[in-house]
């Protein structure tokens, strides 16, 4: 089953990016293989609701990479968790000599 989704979706993606535009996707897969998932999977869907109207060049693939890369960005959260002060039971243990 997994087998005939991979083949799937190389094919439709050998038929819908010109060769460097595939290369570079092939690159990326090396470095980020989920960022080169969620390009495949929205160039998959824009092909199957007919927006592409020819074959995706490298630079097209590049912006597409970036929007992607800018909503990814948007939605990462950094939370940082201070100690309030000193009192700590865990501290206490180092000072037990």
């Amino acid at each position: 089953m997994q087998l005939q989704e991979a083949e799937a979706r190389k094919s439709i993606l050998n038929q819908i990016l010109q060769p460097e535009a595939a290369d570079r996707l092939g690159r990326i897969r090396l470095v980020k293989e989920q960022r080169a998932t969620d390009v495949e999977n929205r160039l998959i869907m824009l092909a199957r609701t007919g927006q592409l109207r020819q074959k995706v060049t490298e630079d097209q693939l590049k912006e597409l990479l970036n929007a992607i890369a800018d909503t990814q960005q948007s939605e990462e959260k950094i939370v940082v968790n201070r100690r309030k002060g000193w009192e700590d039971d865990d501290d206490d243990d180092l000072f037990d000599l």
